[in-house]
């Protein structure tokens, strides 16, 4: 089966924001932890879509400049038409954590692009870009997201600037164009784009709104491959984008419909996320029968698994709550030492980790070989089986969450596989 699609995910639960696109539209899709070997890519030969998980968004440049090029390497051999750099729909990063520009540039120089598409706006996700300026929604509210409630003020990455190029432009020297919403509306939107492209950018940003703009970004960009794998950077907005045009011109099925999830008895949640989004489902959950604990109580939590309790265990509740240690991967690491020991002990079979960074390293700690789409239950954060050696861990099903993702009783629609 011939690659029609392949993306490194700078975190987890990115990485399966962009396996839901591709899988969730009826192409086979494989999500890989590392890099494949040989033998391990024969396993999925059926695959058209191949993405490989990161941790680049918590990392600082020094780590990207020796791994990314490598896993790039890797991805380009795959002959893919189209390789995606996948970031956050919010695109925080800075200069010292997850620096999109640096990625950018390594991108540029591992692929040979004279230049590179940058695609942010989701709006199957509430992200919308115009004029170059990132809005995002919070509470049913439309932000600039300088003025988001949550990532105005990030632990890590705080975001103090919504026009995207003055934001890259801290990050890279690299000169970004611009195709804004008025041009993409436009009939002559191919000649719009080669006059940007004349005036030679290493990389240029597209607007979106609406689904129709996005189609018309993933024509445009589709439309500027090569002989040679072409390197992309964006959200899902942008594996959307692509997928909206591979269905119009028949290249994938023009319906799909993603297998039933079946409820469970228990589900095992755990929470390395500061966001508003997840306190309010923690909340809702312990308020409806889940066994709520902070890191450091796991006795108690394992009592209430063994009695059958679907269990939450948390390190902080909402931004409020998130000055002490541990943090980061070392967070991200004891939760999931701490969630494979329950797995073994427990025999639950569905789990949910909240946080992009606890997902990255949580996630490696399990020993899985590779995640595949298992349904959908809401956007950015689908239902994945693990695949591993580990008879533990394989078939393990699992939900990566982002932060800020999911509604109130998310928890619960996960147990119960509901939409």
């Amino acid at each position: 089966m011939k690659p029609l699609f392949s993306w490194y995910g700078d975190d987890f639960t990115g990485s399966t924001d962009a396996l839901e696109a591709v899988a969730s539209s009826g192409i086979e899709s494989v999500l890989f932890p590392e890099a494949p070997d040989a033998a391990l890519l024969r396993k999925f030969a059926h695959c058209q879509a191949f993405g490989i998980a990161g941790e680049s968004r918590s990392r600082g440049p020094a780590w990207m400049d020796a791994r990314l090029p490598g896993i790039f390497e890797s991805l380009r051999g795959l002959g893919a038409p189209v390789c995606q750099y996948k970031v956050c729909s919010t695109f925080d990063s800075s200069p010292e954590f997850g620096s999109i520009g640096r990625a950018l540039e390594i991108g540029r120089r591992v692929f040979g692009n004279p230049w590179v598409p940058v695609a942010v706006a989701a709006p199957h996700l509430q992200r919308y870009v115009l004029f170059g300026n990132l809005f995002a929604v919070a509470a049913g509210t439309v932000y600039r997201i300088d003025r988001h409630p949550t990532m105005k003020r990030h632990p890590v990455t705080p975001m103090g600037e919504a026009d995207l190029r003055i934001h890259l432009a801290r990050q890279t020297e690299l000169r970004i164009g611009l195709l804004d919403i008025l041009a993409l509306a436009e009939p002559d939107v191919e000649q719009r784009l080669a006059a940007v492209l004349a005036e030679g950018p290493a990389a240029v940003l597209f607007d979106g709104l609406r689904e129709d703009s996005v189609a018309t970004v993933g024509r445009l960009i589709w439309g500027q491959r090569t002989a040679e794998p072409m390197f992309c950077l964006g959200s899902s907005g942008l594996t959307h984008a692509l997928v909206l045009h591979w269905r119009a011109a028949g290249m994938i099925p023009a319906e799909f419909t993603p297998p039933a999830i079946r409820p469970v008895e228990q589900v095992i949640v755990i929470s390395g996320s500061c966001s508003p989004a997840t306190e309010a489902q923690l909340r809702w959950a312990m308020a409806n029968g889940y066994a709520g604990f902070r890191v450091g109580e796991e006795e108690p939590a394992e009592r209430a698994l063994a009695e059958g309790r679907s269990v939450a265990i948390y390190s902080a509740l909402g931004p409020g709550d998130c000055a002490g240690p541990p943090r980061g991967e070392e967070l991200g690491a004891h939760l999931g030492s701490l969630l494979l020991e329950w797995i073994r002990r427990s025999g639950v079979r569905r789990v949910v980790i909240a946080g992009g960074d606890t997902s990255s390293h949580a996630v490696r700690r399990l020993g899985v070989e590779a995640l595949t789409f298992a349904g959908l239950l809401s956007p950015g954060a689908p239902l994945c089986r693990a695949h591993s050696k580990d008879p533990a861990v394989d078939g393990l099903e699992l939900v990566l969450k982002g932060g800020q993702v999911g509604p109130e009783d998310f928890f619960e629609r996960v147990r119960k596989g509901d939409r």
